[in-house]
């Protein structure tokens, strides 16, 4: 690993005045340091934010929730406000990494994770566009079973590896940012970048952003919701296929749907012409097949990963049956 300075950060301005001299954020540093230790990233400064005290989950005038950048993964999984009224968000956290991961990782972080894409991974591959853009994309002939199959481009066929971030989709969450100029907020479908032809780019952050905040606005979906994760072993892999499914039903008729993919593309992938099929529906098999149907209709699978289209269309099923049942009906989450 390369040699670096360590500070403390004492406030925010102190954050972004020591980015802007060339240090990195560190937060929870369960994602950084593993980069550092293995090459990818070299920075030669870092600066701890975990002093600055963003910590805090609030009510908003709003009826919504804010979530402070600092709160851990842990602390957001099991808070009250959470649990009752963003039930799929508690779910999507406790379905990833460990225990001990989710004491350290904290909601701002979790947004900023890279791809665990192994030619992004291992700097041992020379080609992976993201590492090292120019060089190529070793994953898009190569080993690519894990990889997109939405949203994809000749540059880079790497997926997100945030089950947060996939609750958050449904959601309308909006990400606050501090930069040296001042404040502004982020609705999460404009966070994430695709490939395109910049696939070094996650997101939609300027040089120095601070992530400061997280706000969900009221949901509709506190009572017919779930998190679904499919992956090659029962905890702690990441997913081949995730969904994310929100339900408002009314007088046994979908009056509103969101549904959000992981596993699947470079950012969480809404599957908008999915959740407009099921407005005016019931919750049906029949209106569920059909949903799923339309919401594979675009994927692109690589040599590979074919066999996620079908599992993709069979788990957006699964999470919408299960998110029709009256959350009184549920269990209160999956295993930690």
């Amino acid at each position: 690993m390369k040699t670096f300075d360590f500070t403390h950060a004492t406030s925010v301005e102190d954050a972004i005045d020591a980015a802007t001299a060339g240090a990195t954020y560190l937060a929870g540093g369960t994602n950084l340091i593993d980069l550092m230790k293995s090459g990818v990233e070299q920075p030669s400064a870092l600066i701890d934010l975990r002093r600055l005290g963003l910590t805090s989950i609030t009510s908003t005038p709003a009826r919504g929730v804010f979530i402070e950048a600092g709160v851990t993964n842990t602390a957001l999984a099991n808070h009250r406000l959470i649990r009752t009224q963003y039930p799929v968000l508690s779910h999507a956290i406790l379905s990833g990494a460990t225990t001990q991961l989710r004491n350290m990782a904290t909601t701002g972080g979790n947004l900023l994770q890279r791809t665990r894409c192994p030619y992004f991974m291992q700097p041992a591959f020379s080609a992976c566009n993201k590492r090292n853009p120019g060089s190529g994309c070793a994953a898009l002939h190569g080993f690519n079973r894990e990889h997109a199959i939405f949203g994809a481009s000749e540059e880079c066929v790497a997926v997100h590896p945030s089950d947060m971030a996939v609750a958050l989709a449904i959601l309308n969450a909006v990400v606050h940012v501090q930069h040296p100029d001042g404040r502004r907020s982020i609705p999460i479908g404009q966070f994430f970048a695709l490939p395109g032809q910049t696939p070094a780019v996650d997101n939609t952050l300027q040089p120095h952003d601070l992530i400061v905040g997280i706000e969900l606005p009221p949901s509709k979906f506190f009572n017919h919701s779930w998190y679904l994760k499919v992956r090659d072993r029962h905890s702690y892999a990441f997913a081949l296929v995730s969904v994310a499914a929100g339900l408002q039903i009314d007088d046994d008729v979908i009056t509103a749907a969101a549904l959000a993919m992981g596993g699947v593309a470079a950012t969480p992938w809404r599957l908008h012409d999915a959740e407009a099929s099921l407005i005016g529906k019931r919750p049906t098999a029949v209106a569920f097949d059909a949903a799923a149907q339309l919401a594979m209709t675009d994927a692109r699978p690589l040599a590979q990963n074919g066999f996620k289209v079908d599992l993709g269309r069979h788990s957006v099923v699964r999470a919408l049956r299960l998110a029709a049942v009256d959350r009184d009906a549920q269990v209160a989450g999956p295993p930690s």
